[in-house]
């Protein structure tokens, strides 16, 4: 295996769009990942562990969802979903295998989200808790800033925003 200068490995695929044919191991990748924001958090309750793979083939079938993904082999290793709201589209669910994280997946979908999105996109906003420091760090650095909190019980929900890069044709 050959490691880039940026710590990632050359052979994961590149970001491609993956569709429901992949719903299964798209919950099995979210399970492992957010497990560790579960245990963060205190909170075994996180609507990614709970989701069930009928309720991600139907978020998938959405028009508004565009489902993004990197494959080492036929492994679907890392794997994001945005949802367009007119000129607003909404991050969630960036998960990377954990025996993978730390090689700089999470970085590559989040610096091809852009290319992806309609031209009518300009904003795009994420959530995560607030004791995810690492994803917060992640998030900066490619440009989202806070915008508001919500406390959820025990912790709060960090909401974070940056414009779309222009000139992006949409994928």
């Amino acid at each position: 295996m050959t490691t880039d200068v940026d710590g990632s490995d050359r052979d994961f695929g590149d970001v491609h769009r993956i569709g429901v044919e992949r719903a299964g191991e798209i919950l099995t990748l979210q399970r492992a990942a957010y497990v560790t924001e579960a245990k963060l958090h205190n909170d075994l309750q996180l609507p990614p562990l709970d989701q069930t793979v009928d309720e991600i083939v139907d978020e998938l079938q959405s028009p508004e969802v565009i489902a993004l993904g990197i494959t080492s082999g036929a492994r679907l290793v890392a794997a994001v979903r945005l949802t367009v709201h007119g000129d607003t589209a909404e991050l969630g669910r960036l998960t990377v295998a954990p025996d993978l994280q730390g090689r700089g997946l999470g970085s590559r979908l989040l610096g091809a989200v852009d290319t992806w999105l309609p031209r009518a996109v300009t904003r795009l906003e994420l959530f995560t808790g607030e004791h995810s420091l690492a994803n917060i760090r992640l998030y900066h650095r490619f440009g989202f800033r806070e915008f508001r909190r919500r406390n959820v019980g025990t912790y709060d929900l960090v909401f974070l925003a940056r414009n779309v890069i222009s000139g992006e044709t949409g994928g």
